[in-house]
């Protein structure tokens, strides 16, 4: 999969969102024509990236998209991480294939962030 869409109300705050709180990076940021935004962010090193896409641009409602799953290495220091940023995250759950949490962004898109439990 090379990127997956996100409807957003605002694409700045978006932004700030996926890059200053979760630590995402921009993998691009351009015109598609004028008063349109193709802005892409991505996990440090990963090869699947979200475009946070204006749902005004599209006719569609923020919120409308893709469900989103992330890995981490520990979700104990993930989940204190988030919420001293201010991130809105629900305390980790532990399920037989792994502990998450979930964390909403400002449309109120839920991403997934699970630390994977060993395999037996």
């Amino acid at each position: 999969m090379n990127v997956a869409v996100m409807y957003v109300a605002d694409q700045e705050r978006s932004r700030e969102f996926y890059v200053d709180k979760l630590g995402f990076e921009v993998v691009r940021d351009e015109e598609m024509w004028p008063g349109a935004r193709w802005l892409e962010v991505a996990p440090r090193g990963a090869q699947t990236a979200i475009v946070l896409s204006s749902a005004a641009d599209f006719g569609k409602r923020p919120g409308e998209g893709a469900y989103l799953t992330f890995a981490c290495d520990d979700i104990q220091a993930t989940f204190r991480q988030l919420g001293e940023a201010g991130v809105k995250v629900t305390d980790p759950v532990a399920e037989p294939w792994g502990t998450y949490i979930k964390a909403t962004d400002p449309d109120g898109n839920e991403v997934m962030i699970v630390q994977k439990a060993p395999r037996s």
